[in-house]
């Protein structure tokens, strides 16, 4: 096989969730449509989930969640700031304005995403090798130092920074999710500093806004992959080239497959929510296992991998 011009690292985000959402995973491992899967230690079906792993020898890292469902260490805490009157998150934008209102404890933060840390170790039996955010919480102010120290105590090597070549030029993007996208990486931009200084590392592009749900197809996603190598192996990271004349680009795409979830069935603690239960995971599914896809991949020498093969 010719030497790869692309190291993509294809990352099912929220395994555990439920049931569907694990067998749609696993499906789309089998058929080579993702290299490496992001588990929600807090999500309703986390054990099969870590078991499916096992069984298949699916690479696995923690989707760190601060913002959908039950915390992990909500009985450790009398008063937590990082939950409603109910016991869950406040939700992607209720954290969020907590945050900016200066509501939340980043001990509290701490302890919660080192208590994750743990769970997922006793769930798989090692520690993660990567760990990123749920709806990119990691990113956020104050956040990304509270979660770089975890990585750098825990020696997990690698997360993600979500800075999207070609973010800019998306014109089919409504208008909220353009503007809560370009707020991410905005976010996204502000953490390298902090995440290098801890001697955390990503890859050196980042997929996946773009491309998500109904925005997924083969024509958005070759796009996609056109934009990483275009970016070349500097992309928006701390990486530096190899002496190689064409050194390989190493790249991270996000994506969310999976089968719909029943009502009853899934989620965090309190249930699943719309985008699980819509027809978009499905078609994010069909899209990642189409054969012409990993034509796709063969002709433009892309080798799909795990954050460990980097």
């Amino acid at each position: 096989m010719p030497q790869p011009r692309l190291m993509l690292v294809v990352t099912g985000d929220d395994f555990g969730y439920c049931p569907r959402r694990n067998q749609g995973i696993v499906d789309c491992f089998l058929a080579g449509g993702i290299s490496n899967v992001s588990l929600l230690v807090n999500g309703y079906a986390a054990k099969e989930a870590a078991d499916l792993a096992k069984r298949h020898s699916i690479p696995i890292g923690l989707h760190a969640n601060l913002s959908e469902g039950a915390p992990v260490c909500q009985n450790r805490l009398q008063v937590s700031t990082l939950t409603n009157q109910r016991g869950f998150f406040h939700g992607k934008m209720g954290f969020r304005k907590a945050l900016e209102r200066g509501q939340l404890s980043m001990k509290q933060v701490e302890l919660e995403l080192r208590m994750q840390v743990k769970l997922f170790r006793e769930l798989t039996g090692h520690l993660p090798c990567h760990m990123d955010g749920h709806q990119h919480v990691h990113v956020l102010p104050e956040v990304r130092e509270v979660f770089a120290q975890v990585l750098s105590d825990f020696r997990i090597p690698f997360t993600r920074v979500p800075v999207e070549p070609g973010l800019h030029s998306c014109t089919w993007l409504p208008a909220h999710l353009q503007r809560f996208y370009l707020q991410v990486e905005k976010d996204a931009q502000d953490s390298i500093p902090v995440f290098s200084r801890h001697g955390i590392r990503w890859p050196d592009v980042y997929l996946g806004l773009t491309t998500m749900g109904q925005n997924m197809s083969i024509h958005n996603l070759e796009r996609a992959v056109g934009q990483a190598l275009a970016a070349g192996p500097s992309g928006t990271t701390n990486s530096s080239a190899s002496g190689s004349s064409q050194p390989v680009v190493k790249a991270e795409l996000m994506v969310h497959p999976g089968y719909p979830s029943h009502p009853q069935e899934g989620g965090c603690g309190e249930g699943p929510d719309d985008f699980s239960q819509s027809a978009e995971r499905q078609h994010e599914l069909s899209v990642l296992r189409d054969p012409s896809l990993l034509d796709l991949y063969s002709q433009e020498r892309v080798q799909l991998c795990a954050f460990k093969d980097l």
